[in-house]
């Protein structure tokens, strides 16, 4: 992350920032307006067609697109134990518990991963879909960067820019998410780089993803939170398969109490001594 001081380390408290932030925004909306969605369009989270199978036809993308044999390599460590994770999730109807726009992994509720952030010995991996970046975004849609430079204009209106200004400065990487497989990359990481460490995430998708990826997601026994985007999503494997590769001419939203759910998560994190 930048070493310049972030929005909300400028101020005295939690409220004083996002008032200040929002008051700002605001501002920017009239001055530099920038793309957004004029209406919600009533779209199907996923097509009938697209759903039937969805389990397998995650597998076998995951499989074909795997090109470091990344996430092959890391089955193979643990063979029998991720198999039968693997396989418990599959059983299942559903590879999370939804609550409103959050799918919780291994977990029933909210309160746990609440208390999860509260620990010390917990790590958040943070991440962010390109697809709800703004199209005016300085670092480009499809990339991993994001410079949540606070005097950009584009910046100052972005939700992800104000996250980021948010968060607490240790025990938490934040993740600009192109692929499934860029995610995926992360948090095993993560697993594997912090083994004193919990690994919790919580990550910005469309429900398609959320629950094509859920499974492996289970295999390693990681908990967090996923948040459904709305807006102009992938709702189709031809859809979703463009985006992968950058092409995503539709703009992704979260919704707005979905964005103050997600920023009371980064407020306890942030109050819970993480710094």
């Amino acid at each position: 992350m930048s070493s310049k001081p972030r929005f909300w380390d400028k101020h005295k408290n939690w409220e004083e920032a996002e008032i200040q932030w929002d008051i700002r925004a605001d501002t920017l909306k009239e001055s530099h307006p920038i793309k957004r969605l004029k209406k919600l369009p009533n779209l199907p989270a996923i097509r009938p067609k697209t759903a039937k199978n969805l389990k397998w036809k995650a597998l076998h993308y995951l499989a074909e697109h795997d090109k470091d044999r990344f996430f092959i390599n890391y089955f193979f460590k643990h063979p029998f134990r991720h198999s039968y994770n693997l396989l418990n999730s599959y059983l299942k109807a559903k590879p999370f518990k939804k609550d409103g726009d959050f799918f919780l992994y291994e977990m029933e509720t909210e309160a746990e991963f609440r208390q999860l952030l509260k620990r010390e010995d917990t790590l958040l991996v943070i991440g962010f879909s390109y697809c709800h970046k703004p199209f005016e975004c300085p670092s480009g849609r499809f990339t991993q960067e994001c410079i949540h430079d606070e005097e950009n204009p584009v910046c100052g209106q972005c939700f992800i820019g104000k996250c980021v200004h948010s968060l607490p400065e240790k025990r938490v990487i934040p993740v600009f998410i192109t692929t499934v497989h860029h995610i995926g990359e992360e948090i095993v990481g993560a697993v594997e780089a912090y083994p004193d460490k919990e690994i919790i995430f919580l990550i910005t998708a469309c429900e398609m993803t959320l629950q094509m990826f859920g499974d492996w997601g289970n295999m390693v026994k990681v908990k967090g939170i996923g948040v459904r985007l709305d807006g102009q999503i992938c709702n189709t494997m031809k859809a979703f398969v463009a985006s992968e590769f950058g092409v995503k001419p539709g703009m992704a939203v979260v919704l707005d109490d979905t964005q103050k759910r997600v920023l009371e998560l980064i407020e306890l994190r942030r109050d819970s001594g993480a710094d």
